[in-house]
C-alpha cells in the first residue's frame, strides 16, 4: 500500500534509496543517514477556505513548474558553477530533486536526534506552509562545453538556441552577476519559504558546485491584476495574448528540432536592469507615459481605454517601449521581479530595478531581435542600465522517480 507520506513529497524509503544510490547524505555537515531517515512531510490542505499559502504546487508534470505558474510574490535566482565530475553532478541533481519535491510539498527534514551534529535542515520553515513554492532548473551553455571541452559527455545534446546573449549597445555587464552552468529559480508567496529553499540548495551543493551569484526579487499585485514595476507601470500585460494551451505551445514550450530532453522545456532569458529611480522621479508624467506608450494608472495603450485593448502602435511615439515590442512582431512570456540592493554610498542613490526573466521556445527568433531593437531605440534606455545577463535551457518536466536532467545526463 502506498503511504500518504510518499504522495505528499518524500517518503522515508525515498530518502533511504537516494542515500544508497548516491552514497551521500542530504544533511550537509555530517548529520548522517540517521537524519535522512527522519525526513518528514506534512499533510496537504484538505479543506477549502484555508490560507492560500497552504496551496502546494507539484514538482512533477509534463513541464517544469515556475514557468507559466501564476507569479508568486518572491523570487530567488541562483547561478551555480559545477566543480565535480559527471557522477557527482548526477548525485547532486538527485539530491536537489528530492529536496525540491519535499519543499514544494510543504515538508522539512527533522533537525536530527544527535545534538553533537549539525541539524539536517536549517529550520526556518518548520511551522510554515508550502506558500506555492516552485523550483525551476536551467542549464547554461558552459554546462555543455567550457573552454572547448565537452565537460560531461553531453555536448552533442546542446539545445538548438542555447548560447550567451549577444552584447548590446549601452550595456554595462558585470560578469560576476552573469551566466553560469546551472540556474535555479525559486519562487514562493512567503519570502522565508523561498529563501529556505535556495539556502538549502546551496548547502546541498557543497563539494559538487559553487555559487556564482544570487538575486532576490519581489512583486505584488491584486489577484487577477497585472503587477507594477518600480516605475509604477504594469509589467507583463502582453502575457494575456498567449495564456492558452495553444498560446503556450507557440510561445513558451520548445518543440520539434530540439533534443528529446528539451522538448516541452523552455529557454529562460535573464537580464538584471538597474532603474535610475532618481532620474525617473524627476520626469513629468507625460514623459513617463511617452516612454512606455501607455497610461500609467490604467495601463491602457495610447488611443485605448483598457489595459488589454489591442495596441495601435501608430498612436505612440516612435521610441515608446511598447511600440518597439510590437514592431518586433514576437511574443515572449515575461516573469520579471523588482529588486533593491540598498543605497549607493558614493551617490546616495537607491540601487534598484528589474530582474527581467522571460521564457520562450526560440530566443533567436523571439527574444534577441526584440532586445536588439529596444537597446538601440527604446526611450527607456535613458532611465535604465543593463548590468547582468544570462541564457539557460530549462528542460521538460519530470515524472515521479526521475531526477532533474536525467534525460540529458543519461541520454
Amino acid at each position: 500500500m502506498e503511504s500518504n507520506e510518499k504522495k505528499q513529497g518524500m517518503s522515508r524509503l525515498d530518502f533511504l534509496k537516494m542515500s544508497a544510490v548516491a552514497g551521500v547524505s542530504l544533511a550537509i555537515g555530517g548529520a548522517g543517514v540517521a537524519a535522512i531517515e527522519n525526513a518528514i512531510s506534512p499533510s496537504k490542505t484538505e479543506a477549502a477556505g484555508k490560507d492560500p499559502k497552504d496551496e502546494q504546487i507539484q514538482l512533477y508534470g509534463v513541464h517544469q513548474p515556475g514557468i507559466i505558474t501564476p507569479q508568486q510574490t518572491y523570487m530567488y535566482l541562483a547561478s551555480f558553477r559545477m566543480t565535480s565530475d559527471k557522477a557527482s553532478v548526477v548525485r547532486l541533481f538527485r539530491d536537489w530533486t528530492k529536496f525540491a519535491d519535499l519543499s514544494m510539498s510543504g515538508g522539512t527534514m527533522r533537525t536530527g536526534d544527535n545534538p553533537l551534529l549539525p541539524p539536517s535542515d536549517t529550520g526556518e520553515t518548520l511551522d510554515l506552509p508550502a506558500s506555492r513554492l516552485t523550483v525551476t532548473f536551467g542549464f547554461g551553455p558552459t554546462f555543455f562545453r567550457l573552454d572547448g571541452k565537452d565537460r560531461f559527455g553531453i555536448a552533442n545534446q546542446l539545445p538548438s538556441y542555447l548560447k550567451d546573449i549577444p552584447r548590446m549597445p549601452r550595456e554595462n555587464l558585470d560578469p560576476l552577476q552573469s551566466g553560469g552552468d546551472v540556474c535555479v529559480q525559486v519562487c514562493a508567496d512567503d519570502q522565508q519559504v523561498a529563501f529556505h529553499a535556495v539556502r538549502n540548495f546551496i548547502r546541498l551543493s557543497t563539494g559538487y558546485a559553487s555559487v556564482n551569484w544570487m538575486q532576490e526579487g519581489f512583486i505584488s499585485g491584486r489577484p487577477g491584476q497585472t503587477p507594477r514595476n518600480l516605475f509604477g507601470f504594469k509589467d507583463g500585460t502582453a502575457n494575456n495574448l498567449h495564456q492558452t494551451p495553444a498560446g503556450y505551445d507557440s510561445v513558451v514550450w520548445a518543440g520539434d528540432g530540439e533534443p528529446a530532453w528539451m522538448q516541452g522545456g523552455s529557454y529562460m532569458a535573464y537580464r538584471k536592469i538597474r532603474m535610475l529611480l532618481e532620474v525617473w522621479d524627476r520626469s513629468s508624467l507625460s514623459d513617463q507615459q511617452d516612454t512606455f506608450g501607455r497610461h500609467k494608472e490604467s495601463g491602457a495603450a495610447y488611443g485605448k481605454k483598457g489595459e488589454f485593448d489591442t495596441v495601435d502602435a501608430a498612436q505612440m511615439p516612435n521610441t515608446a517601449h511598447v511600440r518597439l515590442a510590437k514592431e518586433s512582431k514576437q511574443m515572449i512570456h515575461r516573469r520579471g521581479y523588482s529588486y533593491t540592493d540598498a543605497v549607493d554610498p558614493r551617490t546616495g542613490n537607491v540601487n534598484a530595478g528589474l530582474l527581467f526573466v522571460s521564457y520562450q521556445r526560440n530566443p533567436e527568433e523571439q527574444f534577441i531581435p526584440m532586445l536588439k531593437l529596444m537597446q538601440s531605440k527604446d526611450k527607456l534606455n535613458e532611465y535604465t542600465s543593463h548590468i547582468a545577463s544570462g541564457m539557460f535551457a530549462c528542460p521538460s518536466g519530470i515524472r515521479e522517480g526521475e531526477y532533474i536532467g536525467q534525460k540529458l545526463l543519461e541520454s
